[in-house]
């Protein structure tokens, strides 16, 4: 499409912004996500409640935020970066004064009727607190280990207060996502080599620092045969369910190790494995090419994007989503340790659902303004 930048060097208005959404995009996430929809008709024996129905609501709800975070001025969104971020990180901070406890952790508050995961929001303040930060420095400033310092810090923090909720799956996402947008914003090869080598050498002292459950989740890891009554229960029903469904699947509501409750967390974290017995390794399939559609319109928006902000944001964004769904299918499959990370758009969770969305927002108003030049402070630029 065009750009709508007139001669007075304005943004493009609210119509032209609202045929300029990447409606093609939108289309991929609501086949996705109405995909997720009959899942969890099927995870609930062919019923529209508790989850399905939900989540059909959230994902409306969940819609028209992305509408209104696409259409509106991507100046904004760069000097909401660190409020927002500031907000996210004052949330897990009460996560640990007033948080609610479930399943070994805590990590939700109660803001009256609504339950709000506040790590889920720092992914996507992170990114944009990060996108802000590398479009104000040129590449030779991103060049000095002293500019580092400061992002490098941005990205610690968080994901420290993440690890005590404990969570160690969101806060393995915040680094290896902050990871990405460091290597995309032009930090050089040899300092990633450097971090790994550094932490690899600390691996025998921050693994006297992991829970117990936690470390036994990385045996399971290596040896899932050795407890699969115990915490290797849930990697072995995966798998078991994964093979039984073959190339085909069982059919709609026909698959057995999640109908008859043998496959735990079948709705959130293990509805992959759910949605593979059902549809066989060729839905499997189906749906991964979704989602690389949709990683394919990320990639191509950011490197659209006239500004670096934007073009960060997006590519951030992107990296982001890549990490939820790769993170989570190579866990079903035994590939990496079980940790709770969501099939975005898939599994059952509000603010997971909200969050990303609201990425998308981001990147739809990246695409919307790619055209726009943007200074240090957020102002236009001719």
């Amino acid at each position: 499409m065009t750009a709508f930048v007139d001669s007075d060097r304005q943004a493009p208005g609210l119509v032209d912004k609202i045929r300029s959404v990447n409606w093609g995009l939108v289309l991929l996430l609501t086949l996705i996500s109405s995909v997720g929809f009959a899942v969890l008709y099927s995870a609930a024996n062919g019923s529209l409640q508790p989850w399905a129905f939900k989540s059909m609501i959230r994902y409306g709800v969940a819609l028209v935020l992305l509408l209104v975070v696409a259409v509106i001025d991507i100046r904004f969104w760069y000097r909401a970066a660190y409020p927002i971020y500031l907000v996210a990180g004052l949330l897990l901070v009460a996560v640990d004064f007033k948080g609610v406890r479930g399943l070994g952790a805590q990590r939700w508050l109660e803001l009256g009727p609504i339950s709000l995961q506040p790590s889920e929001l720092m992914k996507i303040g992170l990114v944009m607190v990060l996108a802000r930060y590398f479009s104000t420095r040129t590449y030779e400033e991103i060049g000095r280990p002293l500019q580092l310092i400061y992002p490098v810090l941005l990205v610690l923090v968080p994901a420290a207060l993440v690890m005590k909720q404990p969570d160690l799956g969101t806060a393995l996402m915040l680094l290896l996502c902050s990871g990405g947008m460091f290597f995309l914003a032009g930090v050089r090869i040899w300092k990633f080599l450097l971090v790994i080598a550094a932490g690899g050498a600390l691996v025998p002292v921050a693994w006297r620092f992991l829970r117990e459950y936690q470390k036994n989740r990385i045996y399971t890891f290596l040896n899932p045969e050795n407890d699969s009554l115990g915490a290797g229960y849930h990697i072995m029903q995966s798998k078991i369910a994964l093979g039984s469904g073959g190339m085909w699947g069982k059919g709609f509501l026909m698959g057995t190790q999640s109908h008859l409750n043998f496959l735990p967390e079948k709705q959130t974290d293990f509805i992959f494995t759910m949605f593979a017995e059902e549809f066989g390794m060729a839905g499997g399939l189906v749906l991964l090419a979704l989602y690389t559609l949709v990683f394919a319109y990320g990639f191509a928006i950011g490197l659209r994007c006239r500004n670096q902000f934007g073009r960060l944001l997006a590519l951030g964004v992107t990296v982001n989503v890549f990490l939820y769904v790769f993170i989570n299918t190579a866990m079903v499959m035994g590939l990496i340790p079980v940790v709770g990370v969501p099939l975005p758009l898939i599994s059952y969770g509000g603010t997971a659902m909200l969050t990303v969305m609201f990425g998308f927002g981001l990147l739809i108003s990246a695409y919307i303004h790619r055209d726009i030049r943007i200074n240090r402070h957020g102002e236009f630029e001719p």
